[in-house]
């Protein structure tokens, strides 16, 4: 039998469907008869959506309002999830992805379509680069409208999954549920990171008002327009089909990687050999299902010196026996085994150049990308593990239990190091600038006046990498920073994802001027949504941090010089307080006034500090 051609096919297409109209357009027929649709019903796909953030734990969902998305927050708000909306997109997403951090959850952001989803971009790569679980819901145009030009109307799949491990679109409502579990459960699976969906608008509203809008019809005076009809009746049908049957909302099971029990053994027989190791750890080393607490549990009870990096840092409180913060190359230099627990050699250990080459390597990540990055090319592990890091470190700590205890000779040399290295470091904080305040004499004050409950957020260049060598965080998860991608602009959302989770924490902002730009009008947010922080920019007037290399090298500050604005007084306008510091000032005494101002009025406070240039960073790279 010859095969039929193309054109007869769409031929006998367009029969069928021509006559299945004239069936339902002669017999005045409802096409929602067909799947037994309520079209009366005044449920919509937003309530769905809502219960299934509900079954799973979620507290927040950080906007900025759209019409697209209006039936999901209205919902949510209905079931007990605070909607916190910000100034923009961008701090929202950084606000989810604090969340996610400190409390062992998925992060939720749900903005409108178009711009409301493009503003979000550099936040969710962010989040994406520090392996932040967050879900990112987006708005859409309907997707009968996709490509016709309607309002906002952009291929929002193809910007999000260069920087998702998943992008998906709901085109029904019975799949909005099914879409929705599959995205939290892979957000949190393997390595974390930002999944997106898109909604289309037609998903969310409610029956009638999809319908009106689509213009379906059960009758035609025309073929043309009984065929139309036809089409958009189906369309609704599909649309709503199954939309109200009861789903089971139970999260699914995470699925996590974790080390071999023989790459443990290996390991703990390397470990039980060596005589001066080293373990850096990384911010994966925070993740779920092992707490915090357990981790630093067993490092303490290997005593093998530590370098803190990213979530890390506060993890063995302000002051540890084994924690290092000082001198890190030239311990590295001369270890004979180095454990790299979610510490991967990109530019921060530059790409493995500055691990010695004769000792034994191990390298722990959930992502084996990450875990042999640049192995090629400047070193080798002994062993890689992909595995879950927190596990695999109490794990080594159990086997290494009763039989091995680190070289007091080895902490103690690099404990040498340290303090002499913190003993400079005290007398730069001594020096006097030719004007203004020595940032890192502030940040000296900032350390003493930081109660046992306070958590910090960096957001900036020179000020901040200033305060990672000065500041200590107190417990494990009360450090924020933005990770690899070195991201400015994320302390305003960090923040308020900081405030929500740790209520009863006194949270510090660590800004420079520059980075402060992007985010001050959330202080506005701060106010409404009753959230306080404090917040300390070190204000010189300029990006340091580029300056630093530009002006020596080109001779020319050309865009790196800002003004000695008045960031205190703006804040004021923004239901916030503002502090202040200059020369002649008694800092510790306006440390503690925006202190009382915080704890007594329950507002945020911005203290501007004017500092001057200092030798502290002389030699630094910002690329």
């Amino acid at each position: 039998m010859d095969e039929i051609p193309m054109w007869g096919l769409f031929v006998f297409s367009a029969v069928i469907g021509i006559g299945i109209g004239w069936f339902f357009s002669r017999f005045n027929l409802p096409y929602i008869w067909l799947h037994k649709i309520d079209a009366d019903s005044k449920r919509h796909g937003g309530e769905l959506v809502a219960e299934v953030l509900k079954s799973h734990g979620v507290r927040y969902i950080f906007t900025l309002p759209g019409g697209h998305i209006s039936p999901i927050l209205v919902a949510a708000e209905k079931l007990g999830i605070r909607i916190i909306d910000t100034r923009h997109e961008v701090a929202a997403v950084f606000a989810a992805d604090a969340v996610a951090r400190l409390s062992g959850t998925v992060g939720v952001a749900a903005v409108t379509a178009g711009p409301g989803l493009t503003n979000t971009i550099t936040a969710v790569k962010n989040a994406q680069m520090a392996e932040s679980p967050i879900l990112v819901i987006g708005g859409a145009a309907a997707s009968l409208l996709k490509g016709r030009g309607a309002l906002q109307d952009i291929d929002q799949i193809s910007l999000f999954k260069p920087i998702c491990k998943a992008c998906y679109s709901v085109t029904s409502v019975r799949d909005i549920i099914p879409t929705m579990l599959l995205a939290l459960q892979l957000s949190q699976s393997g390595t974390p990171g930002p999944v997106f969906i898109e909604f289309p608008i037609d998903v969310l509203y409610p029956f009638t008002m999809v319908a009106k809008e689509v213009g379906a019809k059960s009758q035609g005076k025309t073929v043309v327009q009984k065929v139309v009809n036809w089409y958009l009746g189906n369309y609704l049908d599909n649309l709503f089909a199954g939309a109200w049957e009861p789903r089971d909302t139970k999260p699914l099971r995470v699925s996590i990687p974790f080390a071999k029990p023989e790459q443990v053994t290996q390991c703990v027989e390397i470990v039980s050999k060596a005589k001066k190791p080293l373990i850096l750890l990384g911010s994966q080393s925070t993740l779920p299902p092992t707490p915090v607490e357990d981790l630093r549990r067993a490092l303490e009870s290997m005593g093998i010196p530590c370098y803190l990096g990213g979530m890390s840092r506060g993890l063995l409180g302000q002051k540890s026996s084994i924690q290092m913060r000082q001198k890190r190359r030239e311990a590295l230099k001369e270890a004979d085994v180095v454990i790299l627990a979610g510490a991967v050699c990109d530019f921060r250990l530059s790409y493995g150049r500055t691990l010695p080459r004769k000792a034994k390597i191990i390298a722990v990540n959930r992502n084996k990308d990450q875990l042999y990055k640049n192995s090629d090319i400047f070193w080798k592990p002994a062993v890689g593990v992909v595995g879950d890091v927190a596990t695999f470190m109490r794990d080594l700590a159990a086997g290494l239990s009763g039989t091995y205890k680190c070289d007091p000779d080895w902490i103690a040399t690099l404990r040498e190091r340290e303090n002499a290295k913190e003993n400079v470091n005290f007398k730069m904080g001594e020096e006097i600038p030719e004007e203004h305040l020595n940032p890192v004499k502030v940040l000296q004050e900032v350390e003493e006046a930081l109660p046992p409950n306070s958590l910090l957020v960096a957001d900036g260049g020179d000020f901040v990498a200033t305060a990672a060598y000065t500041v200590r965080p107190r417990e494990p998860l009360t450090w924020l920073d933005p990770g690899a991608f070195g991201t400015l602009g994320v302390g305003g959302g960090f923040a308020l994802g900081a405030k929500l989770s740790r209520p009863d924490s006194e949270v510090w902002i660590i800004y420079g001027d520059g980075s402060l730009g992007y985010s001050l009008i959330e202080f506005d947010t701060y106010a409404r949504h009753k959230t306080p922080v404090i917040a300390v920019v070190g204000n010189d007037a300029g990006w340091t941090q580029i300056a630093r290399e530009q002006v020596p090298m080109f001779g020319s500050s050309v865009a790196c010089d800002l003004a000695h604005c008045d960031y205190d007084k703006a804040v004021e306008g923004l239901g916030a307080r503002g502090i202040s510091i200059g020369r002649g000032d008694n800092i510790v005494e306006k440390l503690r006034k925006a202190q009382e101002i915080h704890r007594q009025e329950g507002k945020s406070v911005l203290i501007n500090v004017l500092i001057g240039k200092t030798k502290f960073r002389e030699g630094s790279i910002s690329v």
